[in-house]
């Protein structure tokens, strides 16, 4: 399963960032999951927990923002969000696409519980 080394190398650079900020915990962790990200949402947030068990994310909500694919066509101009699996111009139904979003995989926030300073 290869959410799960997604998940725990999350995980490590949570930690990293954590110990940066002298963090007591991480209270929320917020990801962008791109439509063609090649990451299954359900086995990644399945796989989240225990990547963070025994770690200072653990016990850390969760949340997964989804993008969808955005296509920029070639034979009309224009740009517009696939629906389906195929890659298709929602504007004109042109096959001439390139593909400008959707592949991401990234952390978008951490929100820290730090000591009062």
């Amino acid at each position: 399963m290869h959410e799960l080394s997604l998940a725990q190398e999350l995980v490590e650079h949570i930690a990293r960032v954590a110990k940066s900020e002298n963090a007591l915990r991480v209270e929320r962790v917020v990801v962008v999951i791109g439509r063609y990200s090649g990451v299954e949402r359900e086995a990644f947030e399945f796989a989240f927990p225990f990547a963070a068990e025994g770690t200072i994310a653990e016990g850390a909500e969760l949340l997964i923002e989804e993008r969808p694919a955005t296509v920029w066509c070639r034979n009309c101009n224009s740009s517009s969000h696939v629906a389906s699996t195929h890659l298709t111009c929602g504007n004109c139904g042109s096959t001439e696409v390139a593909l400008t979003d959707g592949r991401e995989f990234m952390i978008q926030s951490i929100q820290l519980e730090v000591p009062d300073r």
